[in-house]
């Protein structure tokens, strides 16, 4: 196996997962870390999570949700993007619909879950961009994508203009890239930030690191349907090897809610003010811990914040 190794290693990659070397790489602004809070399914979730952020002083760098701006209202994308505005906030929506909510019986089945996460055919990546565009048009910035096809195309439309130039795509923890070749091929597509799989070890983050120069997304909690680990006694490793990170706060023991809307608001923004009493856990953990971790102040100039929408 050393001339496979040696391979990897003379072209960037980690020759094993075994070392856990400090990163030394940085958010533009120098910092290692930001914080993101996830399933943030609407406006009054929002609202939720900015209150109980000043509240609890946990500085949130992002948030994320999981039913995509098509699940969204135009006069909802607009309050979210103009709420996030003011606070100066990136807000990340998933590009939706996938195979996992159309008539894809394999999706359901229990030995294809992957597929769920995919764009089936053409029509559903030609869904996903009137997504993102509309989502676009009412200011957000940053989106999720889980198909590496999608991401793609979107990469390419991006840089022909048809997309602004300020706009993000986050790979989703569904997409899958638990290794450091597979995580640089989606830099290379166009990634700006990545999701990895909930469960890597430190020395497969590290490894992952190593490969790649964007921002990890890990959770520092996930959800049950993602693994359910809660590692916030790792959060000072977790900082040290993979910076620049995103620390996502997401929540054990806590029902799927997706797709949401207003039938499940009040238990959403139940859920998001939790996660980010969660976040200032593992912020407590992470002072003590590697008290010299410097986290990025707001605003921070590259952060996707939304912009002005298009008039209607």
């Amino acid at each position: 196996m050393t001339r496979f190794r040696d391979f990897l290693g003379a072209d960037g990659f980690a020759r094993s997962d075994t070392e856990l070397p400090e990163s030394a790489k940085r958010f533009p602004d120098g910092a290692q870390c930001r914080v993101e809070i996830p399933s943030v399914e609407g406006p009054e979730v929002l609202d939720a999570v900015l209150d109980e952020a000043r509240r609890r002083n946990v500085r949130v760098h992002r948030v994320s949700q999981g039913s995509g701006g098509m699940l969204l209202t135009s006069g909802e994308l607009r309050a979210m993007a103009a709420t996030a505005r003011e606070a100066a906030i990136e807000v990340s929506l998933f590009a939706r619909p996938l195979a996992g909510w159309a008539n894809s019986a394999a999706s359901l089945a229990s030995g294809a879950g992957a597929l769920a996460a995919q764009a089936r055919g053409t029509e559903q990546i030609v869904h996903c961009l009137e997504d993102i565009e509309r989502s676009v048009e009412a200011g957000i910035r940053s989106v999720l994508i889980t198909d590496i096809g999608l991401l793609d195309i979107a990469s390419r439309l991006r840089a022909a203009g048809e997309f602004p130039a300020s706009l993000r795509f986050k790979i989703s923890v569904q997409m899958g890239l638990s290794n450091p070749v597979s995580a640089r091929l989606a830099q290379r597509l166009g990634a700006d930030t990545l999701n990895v799989p909930t469960d890597l070890g430190l020395g497969e983050l590290a490894a992952i690191r190593a490969a790649t120069d964007i921002p990890l997304d890990i959770y520092i909690e996930s959800p049950d349907d993602q693994g359910g680990l809660v590692r916030h006694m790792e959060i000072a490793e977790i900082v040290r090897v993979t910076a620049p990170v995103y620390l996502k706060f997401g929540l054990r023991n806590a029902p799927n809610i997706y797709p949401s809307g207003t039938h499940l608001a009040p238990v959403a923004t139940a859920l998001a003010r939790e996660r980010v009493r969660r976040a200032e856990i593992g912020l407590e953990f992470l002072a003590r811990q590697l008290p010299g971790a410097v986290m990025s102040e707001l605003p921070a100039a590259d952060l996707a914040v939304p912009e002005a929408g298009e008039q209607v």
